[in-house]
């Protein structure tokens, strides 16, 4: 018994026709040559197919690599923020314990605001030539943590005639 193939076998020219003369239509190909194409197809097909994986991972990788990029930025001005917030912290809490001090909320009190202890007189000098006034405070008594402000107003103009 003979083996039938599926197709029916037509041959690659017809009887009588030249050698260099190419099938015509509807006449089927070789079967080697439908195996190389099929195989030529899913050899282009896997080739696409990886470098289109290939491009993704890359452009994955770009988009990852711009996004760190970004992120250590973002890093870089939060930690020169906290440097500056830490800068002033450390500011602050000096001024803090700077004005903890007895001596120093007392002279500035008699410096910034005027204020004298009780007992003492403080003298202004004023005079003719200067817009500006003096302060002078003369202690007489320290006993007494109570402040007061009232200030004694001398004119120089008087004691510079003489």
């Amino acid at each position: 018994m003979q083996k039938q193939s599926r197709r029916p076998h037509f041959p690659s020219r017809p009887e009588g026709s030249s050698p260099h003369v190419t099938s015509a239509v509807g006449m089927e190909e070789t079967t080697g040559r439908l195996r190389a194409r099929r195989g030529s197809l899913f050899t282009q097909t896997v080739m696409w197919i990886t470098g289109l994986i290939c491009l993704a991972f890359l452009l994955s990788s770009l988009a990852q690599a711009w996004s760190n990029s970004q992120l250590m930025q973002r890093v870089q001005t939060e930690q020169q923020q906290l440097q500056h917030l830490q800068d002033h912290n450390a500011y602050l809490t000096r001024q803090a314990s700077y004005y903890k001090d007895p001596f120093v909320i007392e002279s500035e009190a008699r410096e910034q605001l005027g204020y004298i202890r009780p007992g003492e007189h403080p003298v202004i000098i004023t005079s003719a030539t200067n817009s500006g006034q003096l302060i002078f405070s003369l202690a007489i008594s320290r006993s007494h943590n109570m402040w007061q402000q009232s200030p004694v107003v001398l004119d120089m103009t008087c004691l510079l005639d003489v």
